[in-house]
């Protein structure tokens, strides 16, 4: 992780957009579902070089995207600067996820945003098939 584009703290709501559903974290969303999940890093701008990307894409490892409200991604959205507005990946084996939004902190529509429920319903539904 290299340090934000704006060498700045980023703490709020951004929107990603789920790009696979061919892991354990995804599993119960819908491919291009949008999410409202919080950001809070200053060091959260994503990089690997072109080889590296290559092979994410190929082996579908890039599970959400920056994107701004209606689904796009856009300069603005990109909101720390990641490569190709990537906001969360796997490994390999699908089974370890890295991401900088806090799902954890979209849990609760009493705080004001639930969103984060998702992903954490699609790790249980996928554990309860296994």
């Amino acid at each position: 992780m290299r340090h934000n584009e704006q060498l700045k703290f980023i703490c709020k709501d951004v929107h990603i957009r789920v790009e696979s559903t061919q892991s354990i974290y995804t599993s119960s969303l819908q491919k291009d579902q949008l999410l409202t999940i919080p950001v809070s890093h200053g060091e959260g701008n994503y990089y690997i070089d072109n080889d590296g990307l290559k092979e994410l894409q190929d082996n579908d490892q890039v599970l959400f995207r920056y994107v701004n409200a209606h689904g796009k991604t856009t300069p603005e959205a990109n909101i720390n600067g990641s490569i190709d507005h990537i906001a969360g990946i796997t490994n390999k084996n699908k089974n370890v996820l890295g991401m900088m939004p806090h799902p954890e902190r979209a849990m609760e529509r009493l705080l004001g945003k639930e969103d984060g429920k998702h992903i954490f319903k699609s790790i249980l539904q996928a554990l309860a098939i296994a």
